[in-house]
């Protein structure tokens, strides 16, 4: 039998999503609880890796087992054996045509990004940080450029394992309350820091250190090295997965979690 989880998680505790030797990642712990309640291991496949300081209000995952289990045991089970920064808020049967990852024609990210003189306290590690204001209707402007398809090895990391940098940004907005930026961002795939990369240019543009015709060159340069810095992880969060229809998934967070971030 083949499952599908949607997961949420603080990634502030963690080493990212992906497993490593330490065994301090979210796929790690959720391998583990998983294979607590099935009798057997158990090993999850993502949507997508998501790096350590990042979060998920919706990351999927599948994953295979012989254990006849109600998809209760997937949801309230797996989460009395999770640490409390990661929950399982949801569990469906899927065909054995579902890929976690391969099935995915969509991922989307926000970030918040708090601009004040003073760092944050309350929501430390939850929100981005700046400490002046920004030019918003400037970052709009440039946002524009980046929609569509394109190389985006500018806004690529270095150790990225992506097959082609190409990718179809179809949604890149910018609003502000009080203070707090939300970008929200939705692509067929995201390549890796690609993001985080996107808000440290856009940043540079706030500040008036880029503007929109060097954003275009930047984009058009593909080139890592010309562009400004990674931004912090602290406010990255993934929101979404789009699946076709025919497996009957949730494509975002569920609404109630979601409006805490709005």
């Amino acid at each position: 039998m083949r499952v599908a989880l949607g997961v949420e998680y603080d990634g502030r505790a963690f080493s990212g999503w992906q497993t490593q030797p330490g065994g301090n990642t979210v796929q790690d712990k959720l391998n583990q609880a998983l294979s607590r309640i099935a009798g057997h291991p158990v090993t999850t496949l993502a949507a997508g890796r998501t790096d350590a300081g990042v979060h998920a209000l919706m990351q999927v995952v599948h994953f295979d087992s012989d254990a006849i289990r109600p998809l209760s045991a997937w949801v309230r089970g797996v989460n009395a054996h999770l640490p409390p920064e990661i929950a399982v808020v949801w569990a469906r049967k899927v065909s054995d045509e579902f890929h976690a990852r391969f099935s995915a024609f969509s991922r989307s990210y926000r970030y918040f990004l708090l601009t004040h003189p003073v760092r944050p306290g309350l929501t430390a590690g939850r929100v981005g940080w700046y400490h002046q204001p920004l030019d918003v209707a400037a970052m709009r402007s440039a946002a524009a450029v980046l929609l569509g398809r394109h190389d985006f090895s500018s806004f690529r990391a270095a150790e990225c394992q992506a097959k082609s940098p190409l990718k179809d940004l179809q949604q890149l907005d910018i609003s502000e309350v009080d203070g707090l930026l939300r970008f929200d961002l939705t692509a067929d795939a995201f390549l890796h820091h690609m993001v985080r990369n996107i808000v440290g240019a856009l940043l540079y543009v706030g500040t008036g250190r880029l503007d929109t015709a060097g954003m275009t060159a930047l984009l058009a340069a593909g080139d890592r090295t010309k562009a400004p810095p990674t931004f912090m992880p602290d406010g990255l969060y993934l929101t979404g997965v789009g699946y076709p229809a025919q497996f009957d998934l949730p494509s975002q967070a569920q609404a109630a979690r979601l409006t805490l971030w709005r």
